[in-house]
């Protein structure tokens, strides 16, 4: 044979891989998850709040007469204050009061509910109470909050309360 006739065959190195390389993605997905894992137990869950600044306030013991309140006990039973008469109410009636007496402002800013909650009181039932309200047509809502009594005029703590008896 001469040196003309030699043929010259290219042959790949090695097979070709038809399957897909998971290793990568799998590498990717734990990476994200380790991030998401670590990064939502810092995200808050809050409801904005619009606190006012401090100031002296003179204390008034009662309610001004046009004054829309509800007020949520430890018991979970709640009273309306609509300016001239508080009075019980239940939650399935206190949409269609509120609604009633916020129909009666024309001005949206007049429509204005304050919700006060005793320390006992459930916390989700009182976030139902301002969605309520929102949903009955209240513009703003607002939350008020009782003194402390002042047991002592000099400025000591007040005592604690007395245990329960046995």
């Amino acid at each position: 044979m001469s040196s003309r006739t030699k043929k010259f065959v290219i042959r790949p190195s090695s097979v070709m891989n038809s399957d897909i390389n998971v290793t990568p993605l799998v590498d990717v997905v734990l990476v994200l998850l380790i991030i998401f894992m670590v990064v939502t137990p810092l995200l808050e869950k809050d409801i904005a709040v619009r606190v006012p600044d401090t100031e002296k306030v003179e204390t008034t013991q009662e309610v001004p007469k046009d004054q829309l309140l509800v007020r949520v006990l430890t018991d979970g039973n709640l009273r309306l204050n609509t300016g001239e008469a508080e009075f019980p109410v239940t939650r399935e009636d206190l949409v269609a009061k509120l609604k009633e007496q916020l129909d009666r402002r024309r001005r949206e800013e007049d429509k204005v509910v304050f919700v006060v909650a005793e320390d006992g009181a459930n916390y989700g039932g009182v976030v139902s109470i301002l969605d309520v309200s929102k949903g009955a047509g209240a513009s703003v809502l607002g939350m008020m909050t009782e003194a402390p009594e002042e047991d002592s005029k000099d400025g000591a703590a007040p005592a604690p309360p007395p245990a329960p008896a046995p």
